[in-house]
């Protein structure tokens, strides 16, 4: 057995924030690592200057000895928390055990990849990353000095790290002089890469067989450095740095983001998730967050980082209906929740609120002030916050500030509606009034009233012109002069308006069927062998199992399908034939044509070895329609076409119809003979339309076609009277 001792000692000075760095706490910590057994050995020495009652949490610590001021203590610990009260110096004894089959759980969870909050010591590498040590709530002062395995390297919040070789390994000192909530560690046999930009180190901590996409990560890293750096203000700290993780995480620290080996890898996150964690040392580490009045943190990071980098390529618009479509999908009536109430992801719902609607807010906090106003709010905002809490209270005082107006009303919608805006557009027209094209309409919201700035743009036969309604009462009429022919007004095209989206914006997704509250998986008793691993998945993720033979009408009416197989009757029954899928795994979503607020997916697959390494890699492709895969490998992925924006049609071109003949009803019949479904019309009331059909059926069958004579409905009243005759020819 070896024993690593790891002396953790933080001396951290305080900046920006209200209470002088002598009434923060002091802690000091000493970790030994027993690497075989998966075992924390470790002693926590917390100096607290003033008086007070504080709760302690050691969670699933195994506590060893505690004493307080040199005296021992026996606390009592309930739910792995205990009490303290007075100043002094408490001293803690404690192990903690964190082995690698502990992850599993978490490593494969569906819903939630790169939330992993689970602690692991192995060979592999350490990870320590929550609830590793006896906490409490606030900031204090910290120092870490650390002993590592041979072979290791660790990394901690630092601005500066000292190494020296001793005879036991290498002894690292991280200075970090800035107050911290919470510490992490991270430790494991990494290559390290160095380089300098604009007096920040960039460094990275990647495995060897890694290291060749470390370079990409390093020019990232610089681009993003420089872009906040010029918009936000300049980076707090002196190091940054990428560091590979043995557990699948999507963390950012203070000086490093931690990413998981799995993560780094995937081609697009330096180009997407590494900025995103990057504008975290901004926002998160740089300014903090109070969680229990709100997490804000996560919609502004999302609105400048994932969202920012798609408007810069000119699909910011494509990002904002994505988050709408998500929004729809996932956060039904039972999973609404006021923004402010947002702490953290937790799931898909939880996830569409706080980073997708948060980002949204922020959107529309931009346009309703302007961009320098919005910019220049946020740098006052961090000048102001560093170091310390940022709250939603501080938000809106900021924007107030910049902008000079009362945004009370603007952030009271936001933050405390757990509903979004739904609009309807009614009674559009055109008219000419004193000669000029003219055209009205009405504007419905559902539900009390938001304040709200809606786009618009009319579309002419010479062009087009753009303009914004203020909305703020239930139902309101508008009237838009034009100088020519308007033939349709578009409302948000662009997508600046959290809202719910119109059916014929709303394509069929994923992301409908895996959010809907009802959903079924059917299956046939031949197939459930080959889709037993999908099955067994999409069950834990709240489907409902049924075979074809279950399933009822009120089934396919009222919940969203997962139908495994192309052949299957009920898909026949719903689309008639679909064409059968190429080799492979394929998934195709469509829209339920007998409720459009319901999804009908269907799946095809060759063999079982083609479904169980793609059931659960389904889950990350929401936005898609189809999807194909060729050895648990993507090969094509594709969304529905859909409006864009609330159209609303205004002038539809006149059709006629110029008949070239007239033709006998049997060279009519022989042109139409091999359609599968033929209409024929008829005046409700009129005695020959009705001989008419009868002879367009007695032509039919006697050229040998099978007939199925469908009709109309009959009023119950009537039923009795009916008579049911055969024709046979």
């Amino acid at each position: 057995m070896r024993l690593c001792i790891i002396i953790i000692v933080f001396i951290l000075s305080l900046s920006g924030i209200a209470e002088s760095a002598e009434m923060l706490p002091v802690y000091k910590l000493s970790v030994a690592f027993d690497m075989e057994n998966s075992l924390l050995k470790a002693a926590a020495h917390i100096t607290f200057p003033d008086d007070g009652t504080r709760d302690i949490l050691t969670g699933d610590l195994r506590i060893i000895g505690i004493t307080f001021n040199g005296q021992p203590l026996v606390p009592e610990i309930k739910d792995g928390v205990f009490k303290i009260s007075g100043k002094g110096i408490l001293e803690i004894i404690y192990e903690g055990y964190f082995r690698e089959e502990q992850q599993a759980t978490e490593i494969e969870e569906l819903e939630n990849v790169g939330v992993v909050t689970k602690n692991i010591i192995s060979s592999k590498g350490i990870s320590l990353t929550s609830n590793w040590y006896p906490s409490f709530e606030g900031v204090a002062n910290w120092n870490l000095k650390g002993l590592l395995p041979e072979g290791f390297k660790a990394i901690s919040e630092a601005d500066e790290v000292d190494v020296t070789g001793t005879d036991q390994g290498m002894e690292y000192t991280f200075h970090f002089p800035y107050p911290l909530r919470q510490i992490h560690l991270v430790a494991g046999s990494y290559t390290e890469q160095h380089e300098s930009h604009q007096g920040v180190e960039i460094n990275t901590y990647f495995f060897p067989e890694d290291t060749s996409i470390a370079g990409k990560y390093v020019a990232y890293a610089k681009k993003y450095l420089s872009l906040y750096g010029e918009l936000l203000a300049p980076y707090p700290y002196k190091r940054f740095s990428v560091v590979e993780n043995i557990l699948p995480t999507g963390y950012s620290m203070p000086t490093f983001t931690l990413l998981g080996q799995t993560v780094v890898k995937l081609p697009f996150i330096p180009e997407t998730s590494l900025g995103h964690e990057i504008l975290h040392q901004w926002f998160g580490n740089y300014v903090y967050g109070d969680y229990k009045s709100g997490n804000w943190l996560e919609g502004i990071t999302s609105y400048l980082s994932d969202h920012l980098y798609e408007e810069q390529k000119g699909t910011g618009w494509q990002h904002r209906k994505k988050i709408l479509i998500d929004y729809q999908s996932y956060v039904t009536p039972s999973k609404e929740a006021p923004l402010k109430d947002f702490k953290e992801r937790t799931d898909f719902a939880s996830a569409a609120i706080g980073y997708g609607k948060g980002a949204m807010v922020f959107h529309m906090l931009k346009n309703l002030v302007g961009e320098n106003t919005f910019f220049s709010a946020l740098r006052g905002l961090i000048e102001e916050k560093k170091f310390s809490e940022g709250l939603w209270t501080d938000i809106e005082r900021a924007f107030e500030k910049a902008s000079g107006d009362s945004l009370e009303w603007f952030f009271g919608q936001w933050l405390d509606r757990k509903d979004i805006p739904s609009l309807e557009i009614e009674n559009a027209r055109v008219t000419v009034l004193k000669g000029v094209p003219t055209i009205s309409f009405e504007v419905l919201q559902k539900g009390p009233p938001y304040r709200l700035s809606l786009p618009y743009k009319v579309i002419t036969e010479k062009g087009g012109i753009k303009g914004s309604l203020q909305i703020e009462k239930e139902k309101q009429e508008f009237e838009i002069p034009v100088d020519d022919k308007p033939l349709r007004i578009i409302f948000d095209e662009d997508y600046d308006l959290m809202r719910e989206l119109t059916e014929k914006e709303l394509p069929p997704v994923l992301a409908r069927l895996f959010g809907d509250e009802e959903k079924l998986i059917i299956f046939s008793d031949n197939e459930k062998e080959k889709y037993s691993e999908l099955i067994g998945v999409f069950s834990t993720e709240g489907f409902i199992a049924k075979e074809e033979k279950e399933v009822k009408d009120e089934d396919i009416r009222d919940s969203s399908l997962l139908i495994l197989s192309s052949e299957s009757p009920v898909l026949k029954r719903l689309f008639g034939q679909v064409s059968r899928p190429e080799v492979g795994f394929t998934l195709v979503v469509k829209q339920n044509p007998l409720n459009a607020q319901k999804v009908v997916a269907y799946v095809d697959s060759d063999s079982t070895e083609e479904v169980e390494p793609v059931a659960k890699k389904v889950f990350r492709y929401g936005k898609y329609s189809l999807l194909r895969f060729k050895g648990g490998e993507n090969i094509e992925k594709e969304t529905e076409k859909s409006e864009r924006g609330i159209v609303i049609s205004l002038y539809e071109p006149v059709l006629g119809i110029n008949p070239r003949k007239y033709i006998s009803l049997t060279e009519i019949i022989d042109t139409v003979i091999d359609k599968n479904v033929i209409f024929i019309g008829e005046r409700h009331t009129s005695y020959e339309d009705h001989k008419v059909q009868l002879e367009v059926i007695m032509e039919l069958l006697q050229k040998g076609k099978k007939v199925v004579i469908g009709m109309e409905m009959f009023q119950r009243p009537f039923q009795k009277a009916l008579t049911i005759i055969s024709l046979v020819p």
